[in-house]
């Protein structure tokens, strides 16, 4: 079997999620197709990997828009809180770098890189957040801008006191209640 593709029995128990988490969160997707959807799935194992990847970490992925101009669907992770399987990393590689002592064992664009998707931009969260309230108790590491990036810095969000807050820390910190929500289109 080729590298990052799943068994056949395992696409279609991933459709199956897919498909009642689509059924179930009509909100998030307003006027879009399942049917149009699976067939895109379909003609895209590699993408249904990276979904399953996201789905196995605690992501709870979903489909959120569709772009006319690109013909393409954009999965969010939909977690009431940061997926527990990505929690407790650092920003970058780089911020793993500089950890002297106490260094967490990955970093969460390591991690995107390695399930094959995208950290959310804050757009992206922003878009999430509007649809429903995530993150009441976690916070969820976000693609970081180049000028605060370079600056040793890098932003996360999370929802407290009824508003959407992005902030700021070190990219080598890390804590038990944060991570990262992934983006995948297809």
């Amino acid at each position: 079997m080729p590298k990052n593709v799943l068994p056949l029995s395992v696409q279609k128990e991933l459709l199956t999620i897919l498909q009642s988490r689509f059924t179930k969160y009509q909100h998030r997707h307003k006027d879009l197709d399942w049917k149009k959807v699976q067939s895109k799935l379909e003609a895209q194992p590699q993408k249904l990997w990276s979904l399953h990847a996201m789905e196995q970490s605690g992501g709870e992925p979903d489909v959120i828009t569709y772009d006319k101009k690109t013909d393409s669907y954009l999965f969010l992770d939909c977690s009431a809180e940061s997926p527990t399987g990505r929690r407790s990393v650092c920003y970058d590689r780089e911020g793993l770098a500089s950890r002297k002592e106490h260094a967490p064992k990955n970093s969460a664009m390591d991690m995107a890189k390695d399930m094959g998707i995208d950290l959310l931009n804050e757009e992206q969260y922003r878009l999430l957040q509007s649809l429903e309230s995530v993150d009441r108790k976690t916070s969820s590491w976000l693609l970081t801008p180049f000028a605060i990036r370079k600056e040793g810095g890098a932003i996360f969000g999370d929802y407290r006191y009824g508003r959407v807050f992005i902030y700021h820390n070190g990219a080598q910190s890390y804590y038990a209640a944060r991570g990262f929500r992934g983006a995948l289109k297809l």
